[in-house]
């Protein structure tokens, strides 16, 4: 999964984009958090695991009508573009370093508020970042909010394979 504050850059990156789309901001973010606010996140992420997301699934008992549901699939989205075209490498050992690495630095580029449910669950250190580069991570944010999701749900739907191909990534 990618980090809490990844997801919330995106969100507030997406509502700066879409801005008549999100009616109840706190609704959209709520969606965002809630895939990894449980420890069953194959059940969230509708597949094995948070890195093999399946769009088309959610879709099953889901519809993107509702605040909620826009900021729950967006927080897919993002996972799923974030294993499938954005890592390169993956290591459990050092991702979640680079997120506490990282987290300061995003909130202060996407100017984002931390949800008093997850500040616990928030982390920030010092150090070089070992799989993440900063500038990367903003433009991948950025690309990422960028997609309309009306538009990702008609392609999910219509079995594009760039929506629904889960890559292997190599781990180190």
């Amino acid at each position: 999964m990618a980090g809490f504050v990844i997801h919330l850059c995106v969100g507030e990156e997406y509502i700066r984009n879409f801005p008549d789309e999100i009616a109840n901001h706190d609704e959209f973010i709520n969606g965002i958090i809630y895939p990894d606010l449980t420890k069953d996140k194959a059940t969230t992420h509708y597949g094995p695991k948070s890195s093999k997301v399946n769009l088309k699934k959610f879709f099953e008992n889901n519809d993107i009508f509702t605040d909620f549901n826009k900021g729950y699939f967006l927080h897919l989205v993002t996972d799923y573009l974030f294993y499938n075209k954005f890592l390169k490498v993956f290591s459990k050992k050092y991702i979640y370093d680079d997120y506490d690495i990282l987290n300061k630095q995003l909130i202060e580029e996407f100017r984002i508020k931390i949800p008093k449910i997850v500040v616990d669950q928030i982390f920030f250190k010092e150090g070089t970042t070992k799989i993440l580069i900063l500038n990367d991570v903003i433009e991948f944010i950025k690309e990422t909010a960028k997609y309309n999701l009306n538009d990702v749900k008609r392609e999910v739907m219509n079995d594009n394979k760039d929506w629904l191909e889960l890559k292997t990534l190599k781990k180190i």
